[in-house]
């Protein structure tokens, strides 16, 4: 508010310094006398008003005390110049055409204000719009993900409830394995799907415990490894974004394989730009395909997220099987 003030002020001043260079260019007294009168007349306008101003919240009143005001502070300015120069009072002409100058200087000059303050206003009310907007669209997005995040829960636990099912007459011991592995899952599960972020090393070690969970159906038909470094492990990811392509590597290459098969998951870090892959050895494209609700979830995820920069692809293997290609900003 300070800073605002000399603003002002100095603005104030250096405007009345021009009206006086202008008025004794034109041949209206001389420069002294000149300058005197319009910085009395332009800091009275500007000092009554702006206390008026500032004072009066109600719009219609302030008007209405500004009407008087404005006349009332040039006629107070013209007479502190009378006072200080010695020339000019109420008998001479001189002292009205400085009152007739000043309400023409005075009404450029409140206008100019008005104009000005508009248009800050106006300013401010876009940009709160755009903060508002902005806010919208951040909401949505988190709603977006949080709706295609709790996608991939159900579609999994399905699954295993169905293996537990399958398990507790012809193996209750394994299937009590199954269900304390998949109590640890959803204990760490829910913590994390609360929250945008997490970190990567949380989704590997997620990832292991989901493993952990498919290879008591699995047995030593399903291996895997897992590759990434202290410094990868640090950097922030979004949560439950690895594991539908970990599910359907396991689901469309790894299951259909006689004999099972791997599954590697590599983080590396090139430039700007996050790379993990979840390669596998199992039957490869033909059996896989590029479709799948996982796919399309883990897509609409990295867009709402980060744009086009975000892109997930699928390749062939030379030696069978598949790899997701996951690249994301950093």
């Amino acid at each position: 508010m300070r800073r605002n003030l000399l603003i002002s002020t100095i603005s104030s001043l250096l405007f009345n310094t021009a009206i006086a260079g202008l008025l004794t260019l034109v041949g209206f007294e001389g420069f002294w006398v000149n300058f005197v009168f319009s910085q009395c007349i332009g800091l009275s306008i500007y000092a009554i008003n702006a206390a008026v101003i500032y004072h009066s919240a109600d719009v219609r009143r302030r008007s209405l005390i500004l009407l008087l005001s404005f006349p009332g502070s040039i006629l107070f300015g013209v007479q502190m110049g009378s006072l200080l120069t010695g020339v000019g009072d109420w008998s001479d002409p001189q002292a009205w055409i400085a009152v007739v100058i000043g309400l023409f200087f005075g009404g450029i000059g409140g206008i100019t204000y008005f104009l000005g303050l508009r248009i800050e206003q106006l300013d401010d009310e876009v940009k709160q719009r755009r903060l508002n907007e902005m806010e919208s669209e951040r909401r949505q997005t988190e709603a977006q993900l949080k709706m295609l995040q709790a996608q991939i829960e159900p579609h999994f636990l399905f699954n295993t409830l169905a293996n537990v099912d399958s398990l507790i007459d012809s193996d209750p011991a394994q299937a009590r394995r199954l269900l304390e592995r998949l109590n640890d899952w959803l204990r760490i599960a829910l913590q994390r799907t609360r929250s945008m972020q997490t970190t990567l090393g949380d989704e590997l070690d997620m990832l292991e415990n989901f493993l952990q969970i498919l290879k008591i159906r699995f047995g030593e038909r399903l291996r895997w490894n897992i590759s990434a470094d202290a410094e990868m492990r640090r950097l922030q990811f979004p949560p439950m974004l690895l594991q539908p392509l970990v599910e359907n590597a396991v689901r469309h290459g790894i299951e259909p394989k006689v004999g099972g098969g791997e599954i590697v998951i590599r983080a590396e870090q090139a430039d700007e730009t996050l790379r993990i892959t979840v390669s596998d050895s199992g039957v490869g494209l033909q059996a896989k395909g590029e479709s799948g609700t996982g796919l399309e979830n883990v897509r609409e995820r990295l867009g709402a997220l980060y744009g086009k920069q975000g892109r997930l692809h699928l390749q062939g293997n030379a030696d069978g099987g598949v790899t997701a290609i996951l690249e994301l900003p950093r």
